[in-house]
């Protein structure tokens, strides 16, 4: 009986050895893959800024649909409602546009997005002609949002990819 006991005591401090190998891979792997993204997840919801392009109505509706989430903080989104005040939007990590309301302007706001910046469209299905589309195709950082629900899923995903 004790040799049994001897012969199970050797082969579990074997088998430590591996456990232990592939615990601290674990932690590396993940330290090197899923830490850096919560880091970037968390500090952009917080520090980084939002610009919503839009009017009146939709303007009312888009920051009720990002401030209902939870996600975002009221002082984080930058309400601008013309193409003069395009300037104020200067540290934005993301510019929000309504296309309803900035389609006639959105040359414009091309103009002024830098690389830096993303750029989320929300837009009905169909209302952006194929031309434009091409063109919003060629601007890095751009994404063109027809839903609601993928509208707030787009802007987490550039607050974590886009910017600083």
């Amino acid at each position: 009986m004790d040799v049994a006991l001897t012969v199970y005591d050797w082969i579990g401090r074997i088998l430590v050895i591996p456990a232990v190998i592939a615990l601290a891979l674990g932690i590396y792997q993940w330290a090197r893959g899923v830490l850096p993204a919560l880091y970037r997840l968390g500090s952009g919801l917080a520090l980084k800024e939002i610009a919503l392009l839009a009017k009146g109505d939709n303007a009312k509706s888009i920051r009720s649909l990002l401030l209902d989430s939870r996600l975002f903080r009221p002082q984080n989104l930058k309400d601008i409602t013309a193409p003069k005040d395009l300037g104020s939007a200067e540290r934005a990590s993301v510019l929000l546009v309504c296309w309803e309301d900035w389609k006639d302007d959105i040359d414009e706001v091309l103009r002024f997005k830098k690389d830096r910046m993303a750029l989320v469209i929300y837009a009905p299905p169909q209302a952006i002609a194929r031309e434009m589309l091409e063109k919003l195709d060629s601007v890095r950082h751009t994404i063109v949002a027809n839903f609601r629900g993928r509208l707030l899923n787009d802007v987490v995903l550039c607050l974590v990819t886009a910017g600083e």
